[in-house]
């Protein structure tokens, strides 16, 4: 059954034809992954589909009612509400059932008790539980967690949030709105390995459909299960994942270039004999030929197969190091008179190993990077480079890229070479023409990253210090930087969340956990087993913890019950009180009147004295049960 279909989608931003006659069906279950190269129009492609953006041709259809949710890259600016208030806005058609219930139940304490109401009172409460009115809170706290937040945050304005921050609360949201058809443009940006995690097992646990554009390989392969190439405008759909991708496609450019190579030598070959017989005895049959691959041509003939511009890296280190890399002893890290991040045991690292570094955000990977660089000292201990070191350095957010520098000026600071040299290189990186004269404040992330692996591979350096260095890329890219590491003859230290690349590359990991960093003697499996015996040997600590916190909630909420139930028993015999104060007071109203009639001044008098105490002392019972918390509760 088909829940939404793209007829001939075509999208032209004035003479740019960005998408053009795309035909596509998104089935039940399905899980698709969306890629293509940076600026073929995936992006455009999910806004159309989400109803953000009009098409230029070409319709969407689907089922009646269908409720889509669509997570762009960057989300619109918030409001002042917090974040909980946030996490709150999905379920608001169950908050306003839990409003009416508790509205009904005021009723039902101040006034008779009907069956009519019992009636109406249960139906609701019942649909309001059957809807997950007592488990929303707990949802939203799981949600929240899961993507990093703490319990501290949830009172704070999104305002106060790093773009970063907002992404994921925007997220939270989306996936507490549960839509049936879930669009997500780069959901795994600024999220560090635990929410990665979680978020994986929140969609392959999702019960609806899904689209997601994304340059994680790792996520694509776990999450999906059919993927839609969107290249020169074009779409291509492939089953499985993101690896079967990879094998499918490699199979389809083959048998495509065979396809066309033989054609072309039809084509050749028949041009030939037009051309060696039209004049000659054969004419006719020259002719007949001529006639047959005009029509072949016309209707027919295949273009030849298009390929993306690629990258074209090589990285050789210059000289070779010596065996021992690097070297710490005793090591802290952390910035000055600031809390450390993490200690680390004595570390060695040797020539030709590729090491990982792994950790949550902010645990100091990239602040350890920097120690190594010297740009940083250590907060305790030692870091030692071997004999013949020569480091070379790609940040994760270019913070050493002069923004003013042309891209032929920022080649050339790393290496005085001859202009036609650095251009020739830098057109390996695809900047070609006048585009070595950008200045590099106006080039995106992408094209950044590209040119500092194009200022590495001038350096020629033999360790390799690269913090996120697929970040920015487009799948392509990522594949051939992944080959080029691979092939490095010197040594790498790298910090990732590209769990792909990790797993293809590492010999080591070293991750940070708990202000410690840890080794593993092997690459992503060995870390993860490690990890998971880690965490076990932690459970019992971590269940003694919890059993404290869960004694002690159970104990507030023990003495927050004893504290309701005098509240209510107050409360009930300051009712009582009251009603016994108001019988009084009509039975000194009738004594009055009565002793009136019958001329009985000194009685009308003392009984006057006291229907005055009885009504001052009830107008003080009357304001104390109006600022009773039974009353704010009811």
């Amino acid at each position: 059954m088909s829940v939404l279909t793209g007829i001939d989608i075509s999208k032209s931003y004035g003479a740019l034809d960005v998408l053009e006659r795309l035909n596509f069906r998104v089935e039940a279950s399905d899980r698709i992954g969306l890629v293509g190269p940076n600026g073929e129009g995936k992006t455009t492609l999910l806004r159309i589909i989400a109803g953000e953006e009009q098409s230029s041709g070409g319709r969407i259809r689907h089922k009646r009612a269908l409720r889509i949710g669509y997570l762009p890259q960057d989300p619109p600016e918030p409001g002042d509400e917090t974040l909980w208030q946030a996490m709150l806005r999905p379920f608001a058609q169950l908050r306003q059932q839990e409003a009416t219930l508790h509205a009904l139940m005021g009723e039902l304490s101040r006034d008779d008790v009907s069956e009519e109401r019992l009636a109406r009172y249960g139906d609701l409460e019942e649909k309001f539980r059957l809807a997950g009115g007592y488990e929303y809170e707990i949802e939203i706290r799981r949600v929240l967690h899961g993507l990093g937040f703490t319990e501290a945050q949830f009172q704070q304005s999104l305002r106060q949030f790093s773009g970063g921050q907002r992404t994921r609360a925007y997220l939270a949201q989306l996936l507490l709105s549960r839509p049936e058809l879930l669009l997500l443009d780069e959901p795994t940006n600024h999220l560090d390995l635990a929410a990665l995690e979680w978020l994986e097992s929140a969609l392959l646990n999702w019960a609806g459909e899904m689209i997601v554009a994304s340059h994680d390989r790792y996520f694509l392969d776990k999450v999906t299960n059919r993927i839609w190439e969107l290249a020169f405008g074009e779409i291509e759909l492939y089953r499985g994942h993101y690896s079967h991708y990879r094998q499918q496609r490699q199979a389809r450019l083959a048998e495509r270039r065979r396809r066309w190579e033989a054609q072309q030598q039809y084509i050749a070959q028949t041009e030939d004999f037009i051309r060696r017989n039209l004049a000659g005895q054969r004419t006719k049959e020259a002719q007949g030929r001529r006639t047959r691959l005009e029509r072949f041509r016309r209707d027919e003939a295949i273009s030849r197969p298009r390929e993306e511009q690629q990258i074209r890296l090589t990285l050789q280190a210059k000289q070779r190091s010596g065996d021992m890399v690097l070297g710490t002893h005793d090591l802290v890290i952390g910035y000055p008179d600031a809390a450390p991040l993490f200690h680390a045991p004595d570390l060695q690292l040797l020539r030709g190993e590729r090491i990982a570094i792994i950790g949550a955000n902010g645990s100091g990977k990239t602040t350890f990077l920097r120690t190594i660089l010297a740009e940083l000292s250590p907060q305790q201990g030692t870091i030692r480079l071997g004999a013949g070191v020569r480091p070379g350095y790609m940040a994760q957010l270019h913070a050493h890229l002069d923004p003013e520098m042309t891209l032929l000026d920022a080649l050339l600071a790393v290496q005085n070479v001859p202009v036609e040299q650095a251009r020739s290189l830098l057109g390996r990186f695809l900047f070609r023409g006048d585009d070595v004269f950008q200045p590099v404040k106006t080039l995106s992330g992408g094209q950044r990253s590209r040119l500092i692996l194009a200022q590495l591979a001038l350096k020629k350096a033999n360790l390799l210090l690269l913090d996120e260095p697929t970040n920015h890329l487009d799948l392509p890219s990522q594949e051939i930087l992944q080959d080029v590491l691979a092939a490095f003859d010197g040594t790498i230290l790298f910090v990732s969340h590209d769990r792909f690349l990790v797993q293809a590359l590492a010999t080591r990991v070293w991750w940070i956990e708990r202000e410690a960093l840890h080794v593993s003697r092997g690459g992503y499996d060995a870390y993860l087993a490690d990890r998971e015996r880690l965490l076990v040997a932690a459970k019992p600590q971590r269940q003694a913890r919890q059993g404290a916190q869960q004694h002690e909630t159970r104990k507030l909420l023990r003495r927050q019950r004893k504290e309701q139930e005098k509240q209510a028993a107050r409360f009930a015999a300051l009712e009582e009180h009251i009603q016994r104060l108001e019988t009084r007071l009509e039975e000194l109203g009738g004594a009055i009147s009565l002793a009136g009639q019958n001329q009985q001044l000194s009685e009308v008098q003392r009984l006057g004295d006291e229907y005055q105490r009885v009504e001052t002392r009830l107008e003080q019972l009357m304001e104390e049960w109006a600022t009773s918390p039974a009353v704010d509760n009811a």
